[in-house]
């Protein structure tokens, strides 16, 4: 029986891996581009590597008040303005969107709203790319999922080494 189950749950697990990842991937190729205003953190783990800590400037746009009656995990309502900077417009409650309005997930801890990845990790070394984020570029799909795709500066040009930006 040993011999039949094994695997049977490998197969399970790498194809519930690899569904997870081939939805990520869509997400980056054919989601929408988000940007949203980044207040970066300590930029340096000596147990993990080089990465920053993310926290971006949206939630703190949304109303305290707004915040202690929103669901644990939910969806927002965003605009992009021409440069495809996200400005909050109210909690999703299933109404229809406005043709300028994109749903983003989130996730309340502590009364805060989380969106999107908390860290940008990048190899040992490279931080000078990064020190100058001012954006998140997100990848957003038509339900709300989104993927942290890279950082941008206060001109919204992606940073990273300059063979890292040759690939975008």
């Amino acid at each position: 029986m040993k011999k039949i189950i094994f695997p049977l749950v490998t197969i399970l697990i790498f194809a519930v891996l690899n569904f997870e990842i081939y939805k990520k991937e869509t997400t980056l190729n054919e989601g929408k581009t988000v940007l949203l205003k980044l207040a970066p953190r300590d930029p340096r783990s000596l147990m993990q590597g080089d990465f920053m800590r993310l926290r971006y400037d949206l939630p703190t746009k949304i109303n305290k008040h707004d915040i202690d009656k929103a669901e644990i995990k939910g969806q927002i309502v965003v605009k992009l303005d021409i440069n495809n900077i996200a400005t909050f417009v109210r909690f999703y409650q299933g109404e229809a969107l406005n043709i300028d309005e994109h749903l983003l997930n989130y996730k309340r801890r502590r009364n805060m709203i989380q969106i999107g990845a908390e860290s940008y990790f990048f190899q040992e070394g490279q931080a000078k790319y990064y020190q100058n984020a001012q954006y998140g570029e997100l990848k957003v799909d038509e339900s709300g999922k989104s993927v942290l795709f890279g950082l941008r500066d206060k001109d919204y040009n992606p940073l990273g080494p300059p063979e890292e930006k040759e690939n975008l």
